[in-house]
């Protein structure tokens, strides 16, 4: 990456980041906005009412609810206008919101309170164009002082200001300055092909096109795939549009998403193809979303949510926009939100099916599993798809109906086909026989499941451990088990399963450091105190035994595993008997010099 689009990323954040810091002082917080200096006692009580909007507003924002927290905040600035820290916070919360419009009122003002900062004007320039000012949201740009403003942002919406001026060329002039980046060579000329293209000089934005397509340096997305191939078809160049689709390959594009598109391209003529960009508007939430979506890969998550939010006030129908935002949101944990962006999402579009799973498994996120079983089964009637059988699966098992789990997982298999994660599928299967009580075929799915897997140690793991518990091919299991620790060594469950395993096995003081490493990582596991309990009693810590065995009847067990009267009789008698397992000490201890880190 070069210096100058460090540099970008490095104003951007500043600017925006705001909008989520939680980083207040205990001042404030005990402090409220001005009103608070007075003294008399009717004015003190004329502040409680704004001074309690300022702190819902404040709570409101913390939970990360920005619609709230905008709402309290112009509630609370009604009675104190010209509190300029919370007019600064405010109008980007209302951007994070798509509530441009609000947003664009308090931007002016934060600008009239001497704070000129870039993102403001950007605000106000995207407003103007949102209402077709043209003219005014060019004069909106010629107020940024930063050398990243001036050099991107600025020529992307005014390449777009001046086609809605209907003025090609100077489009194309204005455009034309981020051609000396060459970080953004592809948003250049995907831009210059749509420009070209929406003025019909078709002949010159086919070169853009095909640049992008033909030059390897240049990335082709999933957006800049519909923008040509839609191209291509209103042309007359159908089978160039559907080589491309067919060639397209990028694991951040779902699937049944590409696969919708590529019906669409399928069943399109030149007749039917609609163009995709026809205002001057949409041109524009194309910019806002290459903005977006190029910074969201580098991870400045404020700066996407942002530019984002601008690109769906421009462009309320863009699909794709709506499902990085919904993305987003979800990596804020704000997984309602993002049901609420999903639910926008029209059925007639191609990223409607992508929308409902990722809505189900914000459900399930949410452990609201009722839901996500309505909409899952909701689904399965229109679509044979092995992901929503896995999905089902994976809610029913988690509702304790491992019967019905079965079922979709077989359904699953059977609509997959051969690929490299149907082992997922087998592994899924395995469990939910076990839970089932059906152990022979839940033994032959997770055997199934390890050879195709190439013994993944999430198969390794569940199977050694559950041949342990039924104290039956020790030797394998323990193998098992080492094998899957030596792939995955800070995962508490495997840290868990060897602890455990070497408790069995007579190694009680190797075991107390597994098991303590696996506690410490999953404090709120019933299974893993109870288990570290046991140790320490062989160790002769029966005060910390007695400790953990408490610690884990005060928790929920929700793998229904604990045996809570088990549990209760050690706290009052402790452990008569050793584990007394047979096996091969030789093969054993062959194993645990194999175990990553081991110094036996």
């Amino acid at each position: 990456m070069t210096m100058a689009r460090w540099t970008f990323l490095g104003v951007l954040a500043a600017a925006i980041a705001v909008f989520v810091s939680c980083s207040y002082t205990n001042q404030e917080m005990q402090t409220p906005p001005k009103q608070q200096v007075n003294t008399n006692e009717l004015e003190k009580k004329q502040t409680q009412k704004p001074y309690g909007a300022y702190l819902a507003g404040r709570v409101a924002h913390l939970r990360r609810d920005f619609n709230s927290a905008s709402d309290y905040y112009i509630q609370a600035l009604k009675a104190d206008p010209k509190n300029e820290e919370l007019i600064s916070r405010l109008y980007l919360i209302l951007v994070s919101k798509s509530r441009i419009d609000e947003a664009a009122i308090y931007a002016k003002q934060n600008i009239e309170n001497g704070n000129k900062d870039n993102f403001a004007y950007t605000v106000l320039a995207v407003k103007d164009m949102h209402n077709q000012n043209y003219d005014q949201s060019i004069k909106d740009t010629q107020n940024f002082d930063n050398p990243a403003y001036k050099e991107f942002i600025a020529p992307l919406l005014n390449a777009w200001n001046y086609v809605g001026l209907n003025q090609p060329d100077k489009a194309l002039e204005a455009l034309g300055k981020l051609k000396s980046e060459p970080s953004f060579k592809t948003i250049y000329h995907f831009h210059a092909g749509m420009i070209n293209d929406f003025f019909n000089r078709n002949r010159e934005a086919q070169k853009h096109y095909d640049l992008i397509i033909t030059n390897e340096s240049m990335e082709l997305s999933l957006r800049s795939l519909q923008i040509i191939s839609n191209f291509y078809i209103r042309t007359d160049q159908k089978e160039k549009a559907l080589a491309l689709v067919g060639g397209f390959n990028d694991e951040k594009v779902i699937a049944d998403m590409l696969r919708a598109f590529t019906k669409t391209v399928q069943n399109s003529t030149p007749q039917n193809a609609k163009r995709i960009i026809s205002s001057p508007s949409e041109g524009a939430a194309e910019a806002l979303f290459s903005i977006a979506a190029t910074f969201r890969y580098d991870e400045i998550i404020d700066v996407a949510h942002m530019f984002t939010s601008l690109a769906i006030y421009q462009n309320p129908n863009y699909d794709l926009a709506k499902l990085l935002l919904a993305d987003i949101l979800e990596d804020r944990q704000m997984f309602e939100d993002a049901n609420d962006v999903y639910e926008s999402i029209e059925e007639s579009s191609p990223a409607y099916y992508a929308a409902q799973l990722k809505k189900a498994n914000n459900f399930i996120k949410l452990n609201d599993y009722d839901s996500a079983e309505l909409l899952l089964k909701s689904l399965s009637l229109d679509y044979e798809n092995a992901q929503i059988y896995l999905d089902l699966g994976d809610v029913l098992r988690m509702k304790n109906r491992p019967e019905e789990a079965i079922k979709y997982y077989k359904a699953a298999i059977k609509s997959s086909g051969k690929n490299d994660s149907v082992w997922v599928l087998y592994y899924a299967l395995g469990v939910s026989y076990e839970q089932a009580g059906e152990w022979e075929k839940a033994e032959e799915a997770l055997l199934k499941a390890a050879e195709l897997s190439q013994n993944h140690y999430l198969v390794l793991n569940y199977l050694g451990y559950t041949w342990l518990k039924q104290e039956k091919h020790i030797n394998e299991a323990f193998t098992m088990i080492v094998s899957a620790y030596n792939q995955a060594p800070d995962d508490p469950n495997i840290n868990d399963s060897l602890g455990w395993a070497l408790y069995n096995l007579g190694y009680y003081g190797m075991a107390e450091g597994y098991l303590e490493k696996a506690t410490e990582a999953a404090p709120a596991n019933a299974v893993i105190s109870d288990h570290l309990g046991d140790v320490y009693w062989f160790t002769n810590r029966k005060n910390e035994a007695r400790f953990q065995w408490q610690h884990a009847i005060d928790l929920k067990d929700d793998t229904g595993e604990l045996d809570r009267k088990q549990v209760e009789a050690k706290l009052k008698g402790g452990i008569k008997k050793e584990p007394a397992l047979s096996y091969d000490k030789e093969l054993i201890e062959a194993q645990i010099k194999n175990i990553q880190g081991s110094d036996l």
